[in-house]
């Protein structure tokens, strides 16, 4: 039987800026091909740079609790949610699917996840679906190649990092959840990973033939954490 396929959808990929129309085309070609192949798929979205934006706003106007800017970009995620949803239509679930920990039913052979409440970002959420489905991998496509052993924005020696073990990873990113964190994949999900010995690949989703590659088993561009 085949495994479900996690994938963990980054928010800077749907809508960097403004939407992103050329990836959101080619990224629903690929899946519905492996789709097309008898593959299932839950894909969980993130709010990326709009959740940004309104958590900013939130700030400048108002003294929002971490809670209040977890609901903003919980909101945010869900219209990237509705929009997958509705661009996968034929092959997917109906509805989109807030609590992942829920039995899933595969009435299609694609599923659309969201966040479910605060505490943390929608990778908590691809685990609760790995766990959920029984699978033990997920695909989180972001807007960066790498892992890296510290900042490469700030850091320009910054190495970056090919394979790591779950210890090894939580001693470089920070300890706790906070709304907006910007980490690769966050410390609450990654202590569940580790526990639930899931592997988490973190690659570059703009690169549509690498995700291939990936999605394949062959070799990719990309951070093996395990």
């Amino acid at each position: 039987m085949n495994e479900t396929i996690i994938i963990s959808l980054g928010g800077s990929l749907i809508i960097p800026d403004s939407l992103d129309l050329e990836f959101l085309k080619d990224f629903k070609a690929l899946i519905l091909s492996y789709v097309a192949q008898g593959k299932k798929f839950v894909i969980i979205t993130g709010g990326g740079r709009l959740c940004r934006r309104y958590q900013e706003a939130a700030k400048e106007l108002a003294s929002p609790s971490t809670e209040d800017l977890d609901w903003i970009g919980i909101a945010s995620l869900k219209l990237n949610a509705e929009l997958i949803r509705v661009i996968l239509k034929e092959q997917a679930h109906s509805e989109v699917i807030f609590n992942l920990s829920d039995q899933l039913s595969f009435d299609k052979p694609i599923i659309i996840g969201a966040a479910y409440k605060p505490g943390h970002s929608t990778d908590y959420d691809a685990v609760l679906a790995a766990k959920t489905v029984g699978a033990k991998k997920i695909i989180n496509l972001s807007n960066i190649d790498y892992v890296y052993d510290s900042d490469p924005k700030i850091n320009l020696k910054a190495k970056k990092i090919k394979q790591i073990s779950w210890a090894d990873y939580l001693k470089i990113i920070p300890r706790e959840w906070i709304s907006g964190l910007n980490s690769p994949f966050d410390p609450t999900a990654s202590e569940m990973a580790q526990k639930e010995g899931i592997e988490v690949v973190i690659l570059n989703g703009k690169n549509i033939s690498n995700l291939e590659k990936c999605l394949n088993g062959e070799s990719f561009a990309g951070t093996k954490i395990k």
